[in-house]
C-alpha cells in the first residue's frame, strides 16, 4: 500500500519561523510496542490544529512529549519557540495542558481549583482573585463557583478543567480529546469556547481527537496519524477535495465474495475505484454516485449477494482516511498504556 505524504513545506516558511510548535522525527516506545514512528508536524502560532486519528494512533504520547510529561527515545521539538528536551520548564510556563483524564478535585468548590492552579504559577491576591473571577465567568460558571465540583455535571467539569489551563494565560493550549464522553449539548459548549479562544484571544490550540466531526468543525488543519506516524496534513478542504466523486457504501447481511463483488462493479458502465471490502461493509469511489448506487445494486442482487443497505455520500474525513491508510475509520480501544 502505498501511503501519500503531505505536500513538502518550502525552505523559506522553515526559516522564518511562525510556528508555535515543531515536532520531528519523534520515535517514542513501550517496550517492544512502538508508539511514535517519526512523527512529524508543524503549527503555526495562532488558530487550532487537530491531531486525528483512532485510539492508539500516537496522539497522547505525542502531547505528552510536547508537554514535557515524557521524553522522546529520539527526534527534536519545539514549543513557543523552546526545545523541550533542553528548556522544559521554559516550555510549562508558556503552556497550557488539559488532559484526558480530569485534573479537578472533586472535594473542592470551583474557585479552590482555579485558586490553587493560580498559586501553582505564582499568581497571589487581588490579580488571582480578579482572574479566577474572569474564569468562571468566562465559562460561565460564576453561579457555580462555591459549590464542590464533585455536584458539577460531566460538562460543568470539563470546562472548569479548561479554564484551569488557562489561568496563567498560556501561548499555546493543549487539549487531549476534550470533548470525550460529554453529551452532546456539552460537546458543543466546549467546542463553542475552542472556537473563541482561538478566533478572538488568538490563542494557538493544539486539539487532540478521534472524532472526525469535531476535527472537521474546529480545525485550521489537520494531522491525520496512524500507526504512530502523521500520513496526511492539510485543511478539511484540502484534504477531501483530493477525493473526486462520491462514496457508495453497500452492507451485506453476510461478508461477501470478494471476487464476485469485483466481477460486479467491473462490469459497470460508471467504473469505481478504492474499493474496500471490511467485513460486511463494502466502500468505494465513484463518479456520479446518484446514477451508480441504483445500477450497481441491481447488478449486487442479480449475481446473489444479499444488500442490506446502500449509501452515497459526498467525500468525508473518513474517506480521506480511508484513502491514506488502506482501512476505515475504527476505535479499537487498544491504547498504549500511557
Amino acid at each position: 500500500m502505498t501511503i501519500h505524504q503531505a505536500p513538502a513545506r518550502s525552505v523559506e516558511q522553515k526559516s522564518t519561523g511562525g510556528f508555535a510548535i515543531e515536532a520531528e522525527d519523534l520515535v517514542k516506545s513501550y517496550g517492544e510496542v512502538r508508539a511514535l514512528q517519526g512523527l512529524t508536524f508543524s503549527v503555526p502560532a495562532g488558530g487550532i490544529f487537530s491531531l486525528l486519528g483512532p485510539n492508539g494512533a500516537g496522539k497522547s504520547t505525542t502531547v505528552k512529549i510536547l508537554t514535557t510529561l515524557s521524553r522522546a527515545d529520539s527526534g527534536r521539538a519545539t514549543v513557543a519557540g523552546h526545545d523541550v528536551g533542553r528548556q522544559p520548564n521554559k516550555v510549562r510556563r508558556a503552556i497550557g495542558y488539559v488532559s484526558q483524564k480530569s485534573a479537578v478535585d472533586p472535594e473542592a468548590t470551583g474557585v479552590e481549583n482555579l485558586t490553587l492552579q493560580g498559586q501553582l504559577y505564582g499568581l497571589r491576591g487581588a490579580p488571582l482573585k480578579q482572574r479566577v473571577a474572569e474564569l468562571l465567568d468566562q465559562f460561565h460558571l460564576t453561579a457555580e463557583g462555591g459549590r464542590l465540583v464533585r455536584t458539577y455535571s460531566g460538562g460543568m467539569q470539563r470546562k472548569l478543567h479548561v479554564g484551569m489551563g488557562l489561568l496563567h494565560r498560556p501561548s499555546v493550549l493543549f487539549l487531549d480529546e476534550p470533548t470525550i464522553g460529554l453529551d452532546p449539548e456539552a460537546r458543543a459548549e466546549i467546542w463553542q469556547e475552542i472556537s473563541r479562544l482561538a478566533t478572538d484571544e488568538g490563542l494557538t490550540v493544539l486539539l487532540t481527537t478521534h472524532y472526525l466531526d469535531e476535527a472537521d468543525r474546529l480545525a485550521d488543519r489537520i494531522a491525520i496519524v496512524d500507526a504512530g506516524k502523521v500520513v496526511v496534513e492539510g485543511t478539511s478542504e484540502e484534504l477531501k477535495g483530493e477525493l473526486r466523486g462520491d462514496t457508495v457504501q453497500f452492507e451485506f447481511a453476510e461478508p461477501p465474495n470478494a471476487e464476485l463483488v469485483n466481477r460486479v462493479l467491473s462490469d459497470q458502465d460508471d467504473a469505481m475505484s478504492e474499493i474496500k471490502i471490511d467485513g460486511r461493509v463494502l466502500r468505494a469511489r465513484v463518479g456520479n454516485g446518484a446514477t451508480a448506487l441504483p445500477a450497481t445494486l441491481a447488478a449486487l442482487t442479480a449475481a446473489g449477494a444479499t444488500v442490506a443497505a446502500a449509501t452515497v455520500s459526498r467525500p468525508s474525513l473518513d474517506d480521506v482516511y480511508l484513502r491514506y491508510t488502506g482501512r476505515a475509520f475504527h476505535n479499537t480501544g487498544n491504547e498504549v498504556p500511557r
